[in-house]
């Protein structure tokens, strides 16, 4: 099979197959583009009619990438970000207050006390009430993708290294403790043994690595979420233990479903950043939102356990 001579990609096309590999779903991708899984699959078919080769594979044994699909995948990605680079600088040249502004966050963000991000977003569409804002969750990994390709604006995370051709500006620490529920027998215990400890089963994050979980007192974990809403729905369970977001986890201790465990020996804070691409933190919209950032970041408040 061949690429036809008189077909020619577009761009929609483009764009369905990247939510597609991104998100490893068409029942996913649905989601986020806003259209049928039929309307996908038949995207997806003409796109592989058109390049004369295999994207991807499904079935039982889940969705995966073919090795051209791979490498065709990396090119999409470079031709999108061109693509939204070339729409904003067009709409700079212009001097038009338009066109969109991606902002990514981690999630959970919504009750962090530090930073009152709905708040610096207010203040910004106020400022450019035509630019349209494109609010989306990432892991710490997707952010720096997505900015490095130019799919994500700025991003606001935790990250564990610095990274070539991106600008990150410090904003505040997240404290991090140990948590287990009132379904769990060490809910009561009046005496909690630190070794016992690390060996009950951990809720973990599917980003973390074997050195953060030795940096947290474990050796692995038993269960993998994507998301901190995920997380703490095993903690509950009382099969698990597991650390969150000290300002997530608050109203939990204060309905007293969850308890900290061991302050003193289990616990972390993750430097929160405002990244950016380099060469592009002096753009007006993007400075502004920064400047809008460190207005906005406060000293995180002292809880009473």
């Amino acid at each position: 099979m061949t690429m036809q001579n008189d077909s020619s990609l577009n761009i929609r096309q483009l764009q369905v197959f990247e939510t597609v590999a991104r998100l490893e779903s068409f029942n996913r991708a649905q989601q986020e583009l806003g259209i049928s899984v039929s309307a996908i699959s038949n995207a997806m078919s003409q796109l592989e009619g058109q390049l004369g080769f295999s994207l991807c594979q499904r079935g039982r044994g889940g969705f995966s990438l073919t090795e051209k699909g791979q490498q065709f995948l990396q090119q999409a990605i470079r031709v999108l970000g061109e693509l939204h680079e070339l729409e904003r600088q067009s709409s700079l040249l212009k001097g038009e207050h338009s066109g969109t502004l991606c902002i990514s966050a981690l999630d959970s963000m919504e009750t962090e006390t530090a930073l009152s991000l709905p708040v610096v977003l207010r203040s910004f569409i106020d400022k450019f009430p035509y630019i349209h804002i494109k609010l989306i969750i990432r892991t710490p990994a997707e952010q720096i993708s997505g900015v490095l390709n130019n799919h994500i604006d700025l991003a606001i995370g935790s990250y564990n290294s610095q990274v070539n051709n991106i600008i990150s500006e410090p904003l505040y620490r997240e404290q991090h403790w140990l948590y287990c529920s009132d379904l769990n027998p060490m809910f009561f215990s009046h005496q909690l043994d630190k070794d016992k400890i690390s060996q009950c089963p951990l809720v973990t994050r599917s980003y973390w690595n074997a050195g953060d979980l030795r940096r947290r007192g474990f050796s692995k974990g038993s269960a993998t979420v994507e998301t901190v809403d995920a997380q703490l729905l095993l903690i509950l369970s009382g099969k698990y233990i597991g650390y969150l977001p000290e300002h997530y986890a608050w109203p939990w201790i204060k309905e007293n479903r969850l308890r900290v465990l061991l302050p003193n020996e289990f616990g972390f804070q993750s430097p929160f950043s405002a990244i950016c691409k380099r060469g592009r933190s002096n753009e007006p919209y993007l400075k502004e939102f920064r400047s809008l950032l460190k207005k906005n970041t406060v000293a995180s408040p002292k809880w009473n356990y």
